[in-house]
């Protein structure tokens, strides 16, 4: 059990606002704000490179850490800006040529599937999106009757940004694993709210941020790649950190998961992420997990029983994520009057999951996204507040 008054002691945020907007930025906890502030104190007494040299226990520690909570080795780990910046050095450091196909699923993120246009453009290979089943996930029956030999990538979003689902990443791991394909999983949403086994994923690439559920600053995440498809992957952008100048013409690149990042680095941000790990492992990922479940159900029930009130979300098995519209109110505006009201929630808009908000007539949603230091109390004066449509 989560000592969730404890938590929310050591959560400034809580005091000054309701904050259901963390799938967008969590509220981070003290001890990721003092190890930011800590570091950045360091940095204004002594300098930026001395601090840096003075932390390098600190930092390694952080590779350690996220090791441990993906069940995964320290050199399978690159520290990267973000998400997106992640799972870019891993797509396109693959090699794709025409007739080569790449397999998707339909509640793909845009920055994704603009990934997979780009590429598809410049190199003829096709996207496939896989069907949905009947709950909205990913049908891994359907993926497994596209596999075949000209089939190069299976890359997966774990959960979407706009429909309170989880998908079925093991399965469709098991799928890659037994075809050989590899397996790129975008796990944005899930790291921090659930826990995560790169093995029992199945997964040869997973990317991740700190600033969602993980509560760790912005400007931080992470790349998982398994140690037999790092030397694989040609990162598609080169430093002095990635690789060494050996002579004139040539250059060797490091043979562990830090070919994927580049020097410059926010430090500071870095620590941070470290100590947000410990606090996520320190509380427990299975308890964070069943906390956000229980929450989250109970917002979609409440928001359910609210006149003119439409719960959008889908899956056999959900999240933290609860989507819905208001009758009548558009959600940029339902999204503004909370937060006025000083309750954080968020919008999401069709272009950023296509197939899967046009499929269903939606141009937008308003996206409510709890985390275990929310209380029920919380969902009920958002509900309340929601039922105030002007």
């Amino acid at each position: 059990m989560i000592d969730v008054e404890r938590v929310r002691q050591e959560t400034p945020g809580c005091r000054q606002v309701l904050h259901f907007n963390n799938a967008g930025s969590a509220l981070p906890p003290l001890p990721v704000i003092e190890a930011v502030r800590d570091h950045l104190d360091r940095e204004a007494l002594i300098g930026g490179y001395e601090a840096a040299d003075e932390a390098q226990v600190a930092l390694e520690r952080v590779y350690s850490d996220v090791s441990r909570m993906l069940s995964c080795s320290a050199d399978e780990i690159a520290l990267v800006e973000n998400a997106t910046r992640g799972w870019d050095m891993a797509f396109y450091g693959m090699r794709f040529n025409a007739g080569d196909r790449i397999l998707t699923g339909r509640s793909e993120y845009a920055s994704n599937m603009i990934a997979f246009v780009q590429v598809a453009k410049r190199t003829g290979a096709s996207i496939e999106v896989v069907p949905d089943d009947e709950t909205g996930a990913i049908d891994v029956e359907a993926l497994m009757r596209k596999i075949d030999g000209r089939v190069k990538l299976i890359a997966l979003t774990h959960i979407p940004t706009n429909n309170g689902l989880v998908n079925p990443a093991a399965s469709v791991g098991a799928v890659a694993r037994a075809a050989g394909i590899p397996f790129l999983l975008d796990a944005c949403q899930s790291v921090g709210q659930m826990r995560l086994d790169v093995k029992a994923l199945g997964c040869d690439m997973l990317s991740a941020t700190g600033r969602k559920f993980l509560r760790a600053p912005r400007g931080t995440g992470f790349l998982y790649v398994r140690r037999d498809w790092i030397e694989r992957i040609e990162p598609p952008l080169l430093d002095l950190h990635a690789a060494s100048w050996t002579t004139a013409t040539t250059y060797q690149i490091r043979k562990d998961a830090r070919r994927f990042e580049n020097w410059e680095s926010f430090v500071a941000g870095r620590i941070g992420l470290g100590a947000a790990v410990k606090y996520a492992m320190e509380l427990d990922l299975d308890a964070i997990e069943s906390r956000i479940q229980r929450l989250a159900l109970f917002l979609r029930s409440r928001l359910a029983e609210i006149p003119g009130v439409m719960v959008h979300d889908r899956g056999a098995s959900n999240c933290g994520i609860v989507t819905f519209t208001v009758d009548g109110e558009l959600p940029t505006v339902t999204h503004q009057r909370l937060r006025e009201a000083k309750m954080n929630c968020s919008v999401s808009k069709a272009e950023h999951a296509r197939f899967d908000m046009i499929e269903r007539v939606l141009a937008a949603l308003v996206r409510a996204s709890v985390h275990y230091y929310n209380t029920e109390e919380e969902v009920l004066q958002f509900c309340c507040e929601v039922a105030r449509k002007r």
